[in-house]
């Protein structure tokens, strides 16, 4: 009997043992399994203030200071094209011929006649000469004196009609070589060589543009345009405007405004508004789309941020700024005016202060965060060199581990 009350103890001992190692081991795991992850590393930018330039923008699109179109004077077949579609032409340079031979013609036909009329006119004032002295003798009538005299003059006056034939005709002559009136860039041929040109023609034959300068309209509203005037007369000069192009490149000339149309649509509230800009090398042509910027003021003691630490939300905007005990504070901001890239806060924030540019998506209010400079990637915008904050000191660190005694 004693025996087997030995037996029985033995086996309660063992399985209050085995029980024990159970509820280690679990209170172990439990441990483990509540070990804190490490705080997230975020990169930050010191908020900066400085003078900031404020622009106005408009789109714009572009035009010839002089476009030309070139038209046929006279009615002809067009036989030769002169020049090479797209080149730069100076004034007085030929562009197209029309078959000359019918105005060749005419024009010989033309000098006949004028010479014809001046024989008679000849023979007419020698005829007169001859009376005039016999007129004083009383040996012609005072008739035909008058008949001699008149002779004179409508014979005279035909030499003067046919003279001008002549001149019409060389006139024509002269047309059937046309010519630019300017110096430019030559658009493409519209008339095909044989076809029929001539003044009644609804097409013209081509256009010629002087593109340096080259013009740029706007379309800028009333308020702008007075604003604009204002600035220019408080600045005493013209105010110097930047073209930017299609492909987001900015022009290497600056411009100026040249002139405004004479009245404001009264439709649209807009005026159309002119500028120039250099154009060496002919670049730039007309009809195409630009945007014309300029500055328009300076405001002072602006702070800046990249756009990228600004969180947009339906309510408004927040940044998230990392304090000196490297907790995060998310904070509501007002925004201003976008500048090269970043973005003008008037109200939220404070000079020096460090804001998250990378990884707002990883933190919360009142989270640790490990801090290191921001550093933009190349084409992503304009740098702020900054201080990052110091790393977090209040960090906890993983929990312990208990030993194998149970022990912390």
């Amino acid at each position: 009997m004693a025996q087997e009350n030995r037996v029985a103890e033995f086996c309660c001992a063992s399985l209050l043992a085995i029980f024990g190692v159970t509820l280690f081991l679990s209170g172990c795991n439990r441990v483990q399994t509540t070990e804190a992850p490490p705080p997230p590393t975020v990169e930050v930018v010191e908020v900066i203030r400085k003078d900031v330039p404020l622009y106005s923008e408009w789109t714009a699109s572009t035009d010839g200071l002089v476009n030309a179109t070139i038209r046929a004077q006279v009615q002809g077949l067009l036989i030769k094209r002169d020049y090479t579609e797209g080149d730069f032409v100076r004034a007085g340079q030929v562009l197209f011929e029309i078959d000359p031979r019918t105005f060749q013609a005419a024009l010989e036909q033309a000098k006949a006649q004028l010479a014809e009329q001046k024989a008679r006119w000849e023979t007419v004032k020698a005829n007169l000469e001859r009376i005039k002295p016999l007129v004083e003798q009383r040996a012609v009538s005072r008739k035909d004196f008058d008949d001699a005299v008149g002779a004179e003059a409508g014979t005279h006056a035909a030499v003067t009609a046919a003279q001008a034939v002549v001149d019409k005709v060389q006139l024509d002559l002269g047309f059937t070589k046309i010519i630019s009136p300017i110096d430019g860039i030559a658009g493409i041929a519209k008339a095909q060589l044989g076809n029929l040109v001539g003044p009644g023609s609804v097409e013209e034959l081509t256009m010629v543009s002087t593109v340096d300068p080259i013009k740029v309209y706007i379309l800028m509203s009333e308020q702008e345009y007075l604003k604009n005037v204002q600035n220019s007369r408080g600045h005493g000069q013209q105010m110097p405007l930047e073209l930017i192009l299609a492909d987001g490149k900015v022009h290497p000339h600056t411009g100026f405004f040249a002139f405004a149309d004479r009245q404001v649509d009264v439709k649209t509230g807009t005026i159309k508004v002119a500028a120039l800009f250099p154009n060496p090398g002919n670049v730039i042509r007309p009809g195409q789309f630009a945007r014309v910027r300029a500055q328009t003021a300076i405001k002072k003691d602006a702070l800046l941020v990249p756009q990228r630490a600004i969180m947009e939300l339906q309510a408004g905007y927040q940044v998230a700024v990392v304090g000196s005990d490297s907790k995060v504070a998310i904070r509501p901001v007002k925004v201003a005016e976008k500048v090269d890239g970043l973005w003008v806060v008037d109200a939220g924030v404070k000079p020096g202060e460090q804001v998250i540019a990378e990884g707002l998506q990883k933190v919360k209010q009142g989270m640790v965060v490990v801090t290191k400079p921001f550093v933009p990637k190349a084409g992503s915008g304009p740098e702020i060199k900054s201080k990052a904050a110091p790393e977090a000191t209040a960090n906890p660190g993983p929990l312990p581990v208990p030993d194998k005694t149970g022990r912390r």
